[in-house]
């Protein structure tokens, strides 16, 4: 082997190696998703008084996300394949709608679009639609939620800070 084809080699498997160690947008996602561990509170966009809870689950291969109180509800986010993030949420009006995660350019804002949903009546029957989820920094973020139901929308915000 010459000179020259034992740089290349080298040079490739230096690229093959940080390729390997790269994290896609859905793993960085999950990463900053897992940081939210812990409780949170805040209020609604209506004022109402919110509480939320995030915890790692089955072996840290899923996060639960709980909004406690009259209408609780559960939302299960994990990593299908390193290169998607998903959202499961079990609503109160009893499907389980699922969403896919974008992430905006800076890696602050992780948006959820509506892919399918169980136990859903109908295509335009009421069920979670959209989430945004913005990291404001380590101890703040906010949860947009908008919910359709017959081609309207209603969007509830959710401010919340960590809770010490």
């Amino acid at each position: 082997m010459t000179r020259s084809n034992r740089i290349a080699v080298v040079i490739l498997l230096a690229l093959s190696a940080s390729a390997a160690l790269a994290q896609s947008d859905a793993q960085k996602s999950f990463s900053q998703l897992k940081s939210l561990a812990g409780s949170w509170e805040g209020k609604s966009s209506d004022g109402k008084p919110v509480l939320v809870s995030y915890r790692e689950t089955a072996g840290g291969s899923a996060i639960m996300s709980e909004i406690l109180g009259d209408h609780s509800m559960v939302t299960m986010f994990n990593l299908d394949g390193g290169n998607k993030l998903l959202m499961t949420h079990y609503c109160t009006v009893g499907n389980q709608p699922r969403m896919q995660a974008s992430v905006s350019p800076d890696g602050r804002t992780i948006t959820f679009d509506y892919v399918g949903a169980t136990n859903l009546s109908s295509p335009d029957a009421g069920h979670m639609q959209k989430m945004v989820l913005t990291m404001v920094d380590e101890n703040h973020h906010t949860e947009e939620w908008t919910f359709a139901d017959h081609g309207k929308e209603l969007k509830q915000v959710f401010d919340l800070r960590r809770k010490i």
